[in-house]
């Protein structure tokens, strides 16, 4: 059964970090209530949800994708770019440690879960602002000696690799190139987003399901037409704080 490990929406989520977007202004209230139908979403999809308490010392420590980053054999606190951000892996580590060995990277790597992407043994790591060479190393040395290929990708337009790219099955990419260096995807098959709707690349596959934001009408559009089935989801406030609906969760099995 797959598990996904969430976080409460912080009520200081208004002084999140912001580093594509101006700063608006964020209804609490609103956003607390799309997160709580994306985690009851998550559950019609057959998904067990472990929901923790929000913390108001971590204004974005409702993404729980940022700061860890789980495998079949081990979880990984990652080390954030974002400085603010840095405590949040701690605050999941006893959360995790029952279903996986814990391991840390260290300075002077920085790396954010948002920037990896996993597709079986593929790991694709993206070259962000966030996350930086030293960091695509260390998990490197974490993770090839357990047979997984790891892969640098320069991200230049966006925050995340994964706000850029994301796996839609074993053999296909959803992507804007326009955002990544697409090279090391060779050997994928790449569905292009509608142009329209350049930030329409992060979606989250749950089993049969593609789960996307209901902002991206065209590109869902694409998709369904590739013959996936897709569920969008309402996350307009929170993608003010620049979230996707792959950073609100870690998913395992």
């Amino acid at each position: 059964m797959l598990i996904a490990v969430t976080r409460g929406v912080s009520p200081t989520l208004a002084s999140c970090e912001l580093t594509w977007l101006e700063r608006q202004p964020i209804d609490l209230e609103l956003a607390i209530a799309q997160h709580q139908d994306y985690e009851s979403c998550l559950e019609n999809l057959g998904v067990r949800v472990i929901s923790l308490p929000a913390l108001a010392e971590f204004p974005d420590g409702m993404f729980v994708e940022d700061p860890v980053f789980v495998v079949d054999e081990v979880a990984i606190l990652t080390r954030p770019g974002a400085v603010s951000r840095r405590g949040e892996g701690e605050s999941l580590a006893p959360v995790l440690s029952p279903f996986r060995p814990i391991r840390r990277l260290r300075a002077p790597a920085t790396l954010e879960g948002g920037d990896v992407m996993r597709i079986g043994r593929d790991i694709f790591v993206g070259l962000s602002t966030r996350t930086n060479s030293a960091g695509v190393e260390q998990l490197a040395e974490e993770l090839e000696p357990l047979g997984y290929r790891v892969r640098g990708v320069p991200v230049t337009g966006c925050l995340h690799l994964k706000s850029a790219c994301c796996g839609l099955d074993e053999n296909t990419i959803l992507a804007n190139r326009a955002w990544i260096d697409s090279a090391p995807l060779h050997g994928y098959r790449i569905i292009d987003v509608a142009q329209e709707e350049p930030g329409a690349a992060n979606v989250l596959r749950i089993g049969d399901t593609v789960l996307m934001a209901a902002a991206f009408p065209r590109t869902q559009a694409v998709l369904e037409q590739e013959a996936f089935s897709v569920r969008p989801i309402d996350i307009s406030e929170l993608m003010k704080a620049e979230a996707g609906v792959t950073c609100s969760s870690v998913i395992f099995v």
